[in-house]
């Protein structure tokens, strides 16, 4: 059963409608102290405000530490909780769980970016945009706490205690094997008989990993890396620096016969770089000057993680000043546009 400590966590995350209780209260005052201070950290340890920058990371750890102790109490609650009272209070703790995953991935980037432009708030939302309680306070510090639509969604018919880290693509990442693992499932037939050929995560995230690392998030669940978000604020400029030099590269590395011979699978991962890629209208780039593309593994039933991933991608574009964002699918891809559907 839930012991005494968390129930009690369980009242504070939903106390009173006008008034928190000690644990929300505490993920409220440090979130608001990491977004308004973040400007005092950036990339380089040595920064000048050295006391300043290790005060930030002392709190965001703290903040880190709350996050992940309330996604633990949504795992446990989902595991020993009756049925009638799982399916009373599951929806709300869903949401916060969801909440927290993005907000404490979106502060674990602001700890190793240096943000160059003002994180945008935007014009004040009219009162129906965001909810009461801890999860409306939440939402009105992410910096598109005002698109509504990115926080309504119903919770799972069933409940799943799998619990879930979101965080940002870090440079002591091996790289290789978070794409590999985490982006799509490739067949082993595939690794064994054209072990060169690039790889279905390689040609999905290859060009976002070498342009716009600092643009990526890794979801993990118990079993590793299960999920991506990837984006790029300048997608004009993207786009020209992949079809100029790393497309280039990459045919150079991968030349069209070296699949000659394997399976389908295997020639299809070549000859994916040696066709033209489409290019974006203007128009398009003149509205939504930012490019995003999200994939989950098919082990990730929950939508609300991919709801967090797509959260904490579109806070850190927006926090650099991005006004809208669009994404490449292929028509027949039944299984992409159902991924973006289901997010809405």
């Amino acid at each position: 059963p839930l012991t005494l400590e968390e129930v009690r966590m369980l009242v504070e995350l939903f106390y009173l409608p006008y008034h928190h209780g000690a644990l929300a209260q505490e993920l409220l005052e440090h979130f608001r102290w990491l977004r308004a201070n973040s400007l005092s950290v950036g990339v380089p340890a040595t920064a000048p405000d050295a006391c300043g920058g290790t005060r930030w990371r002392g709190r965001a750890q703290s903040f880190q530490l709350l996050c992940a102790r309330t996604c633990r109490l949504h795992s446990r609650f989902v595991s020993t909780a009756g049925r009638a009272l799982l399916y009373d209070l599951h929806p709300y703790l869903w949401d916060i769980r969801n909440m927290l995953l993005a907000a404490s991935a979106f502060v674990l980037w602001l700890g190793c970016q240096s943000i160059t432009a003002p994180i945008l708030l935007g014009r004040d939302a009219e009162p129906w945009a965001r909810r009461g309680g801890l999860f409306g306070e939440l939402q009105a510090l992410l910096p598109v706490g005002n698109s509504c639509d990115l926080f309504y969604h119903p919770p799972p018919l069933f409940p799943s205690s799998q619990l879930y880290q979101l965080r940002p693509l870090l440079p002591l990442d091996k790289v290789g094997a978070v794409a590999w693992r985490g982006c799509s499932e490739v067949s082993q037939g595939l690794q064994a008989q054209l072990s060169h050929a690039p790889a279905l995560p390689g040609r999905l995230l290859g060009s976002f990993l070498s342009l716009s690392p600092e643009y990526t998030f890794v979801l993990e669940d118990e079993g590793g890396p299960c999920g991506y978000a990837a984006g790029a604020l300048h997608a004009e400029g993207f786009l020209q620096q992949r079809d100029s030099s790393w497309l280039p590269a990459i045919r150079h590395k991968y030349p069209p016969d070296l699949g000659t011979g394997g399976p389908a699978l295997g020639q299809e991962a070549v000859l994916f770089f040696h066709a033209e890629p489409l290019a974006v209208p203007q128009p398009v780039l003149r509205r939504f000057p930012s490019l995003v593309q999200l994939g989950t593994a098919p082990r990730v039933l929950d939508v609300g993680a991919s709801r967090s991933l797509a959260l904490c991608l579109l806070s850190a574009l927006r926090a650099n000043g991005s006004r809208g964002v669009f994404c490449q699918v292929s028509d027949a891809d039944r299984q992409q546009l159902s991924f973006y559907s289901k997010l809405g």
